[in-house]
């Protein structure tokens, strides 16, 4: 079969980059090897999210005195938590074949190799091959967990993100190394529901790539919720045996040790790039990435990247929009490059995070002279009326023209207000453009505009 176009992997860029090819015309197929929708559909954005809800939902029940509500004898059934959240998975990936069936979109169950620039080679689960012939490719293979090389995950006592959601039995204790997004969300899920959590960081700060101010907060918030926090920490090694794990770590240049029955090793994902075909066909990679331009070609004509393989945060919707863009530069259109300063960022733990543009510190690397103002949901009063009240929105501008810089936010619900800023910010939005614009009142949202009034000391409520 010949195609306009193969989409080597099916996750929130490949299913979403191959949609978008189908829509502009193209006769197009789908090479992948496990469920359709990827890591993300599958085993990262969508069902993580389905652990935090059952979280949050117990620490609603648990806390529920504090709403003026008694209610007694709630308990967690651990399997029943996980059930929803491959349920939700798998509805999530049965939508994307619909999207697919929807707009005639083949796709070829297997492992994709590229046998040159216009051959795909499918082996399916019974080692069957077969040639695929397409006008272009586009590889969007995704990434996997990371493995530090002096600690093996045996998939047992030592886990990877996967594991850590299909696990038979809650453990009674657990120690997460890293802290960024994956190692703090699943950090908040254990915790929330009574094991007890430790999170080991090697640099002084969690979700060391945030601004230091939302870091510090994230981790007294964590630390009021009774997870132990160890930052300027490297693990050595971990031992295992029947009963469990001893974690052996150096801190301030001193050895210790640590028992715990299960570690999720959390420290960021590598590529899945090996035995594809980019070094019989000389792909050009750099550090475990595909080198492409800014619409996402190769050195090799007719083969492009996108996703995790490229370089950039590895983020669905990056991929998505990534995905998007190589296609309608295939097809002829003239779309624009992405702006990577304006990709947010979210973590989806309690309380949440979010981020776009500079941290504060990068600001005035650049050399930029800037105004800072911070809004508290302390001073919210949907915050206190929701029981939500740590966090803040810091906002950072550009003294000299009122650009917006930069956003951080972390508190409750925080994740849905961020896309009002990266709108904001590709429009050119100033600050007092948002001052000037109304908010409705009680809302979360609200700390925006005060947090950019109190950058210009015209806030009202602090």
């Amino acid at each position: 079969m010949s195609y306009n176009l193969i989409v080597v992997g099916s996750g929130p860029g490949g299913y979403v980059a191959a949609i978008r090819a189908s829509q502009l015309g193209m006769k197009v197929a789908v090479v992948e090897k496990e469920s359709l929708g990827g890591i993300c559909l599958n085993w990262g954005c969508i069902p993580t999210k389905a652990l935090l809800k059952s979280a949050q939902v117990f620490d609603y029940v648990s806390h529920s005195t504090d709403y003026g509500i008694n209610i007694k004898g709630s308990s967690v059934d651990f399997d029943s938590i996980i059930n929803r959240s491959r349920g939700v998975a798998d509805g999530m990936s049965k939508g994307v074949n619909f999207l697919m069936k929807k707009n005639k979109i083949d796709i070829l169950s297997g492992f994709g190799k590229i046998i040159d620039k216009n051959t795909v080679e499918v082996t399916d689960e019974k080692g069957k091959k077969q040639n695929h012939k397409g006008d272009n490719i586009i590889i969007a293979t995704g990434g996997r967990s990371r493995e530090l090389p002096n600690i093996k995950i045996d998939g047992e006592k030592v886990i990877e993100y996967r594991k850590a959601m299909t696990l038979k039995k809650q453990p009674k204790s657990l120690v997460v190394i890293g802290s960024g997004a994956i190692g703090s969300e699943f950090a908040y899920f254990y915790n929330s529901i009574g094991t007890k959590v430790t999170v080991i960081e090697y640099l002084p700060n969690i979700l060391p790539l945030e601004d230091v101010d939302v870091s510090k907060q994230l981790e007294k918030s964590f630390k009021k919720s009774g997870i132990d926090i160890m930052t300027n920490t490297e693990v050595k090694d971990v031992k295992t045996n029947s009963k469990g794990c001893k974690v052996i770590f150096s801190k301030n240049n001193k050895e210790e040790m640590m028992d715990c029955d299960v570690v999720l090793s959390a420290v960021g994902v590598e590529t899945n790039i090996e035995n594809i075909g980019l070094e019989e066909l000389g792909i050009i990679t750099e550090k475990g990435k595909i080198n492409v331009d800014d619409y996402y070609k190769t050195n090799i004509d007719g083969i492009y990247a996108i996703g995790d393989v490229v370089k950039g945060p590895a983020l669905a919707h990056v991929a998505s929009a990534e995905g998007i863009i190589c296609v309608e530069k295939i097809a002829g259109k003239n779309p624009g490059v992405l702006n990577y300063d304006n990709i947010p960022s979210c973590t989806y733990c309690s309380p949440e995070v979010a981020s776009v543009g500079y941290t504060e510190k990068q600001a005035k690397d650049l050399g930029y002279e800037i105004n800072v103002g911070k809004f508290p949901f302390s001073a919210s009063g949907k915050a206190n009326a929701s029981g939500h009240s740590d966090g803040f929105v810091k906002v950072i501008f550009d003294k000299k023209y009122g650009e917006w810089l930069g956003c951080h936010m972390v508190g409750y619900n925080v994740t849905e207000m961020i896309a009002e800023v990266v709108a904001a910010r590709k429009l050119e939005t100033t600050a007092h453009e948002i001052i000037k614009s109304v908010h409705p009142h009680p809302t979360m949202s609200e700390a925006i505009m005060e947090a950019a009034a109190a950058a210009y000391d015209e806030v009202i409520h602090l």
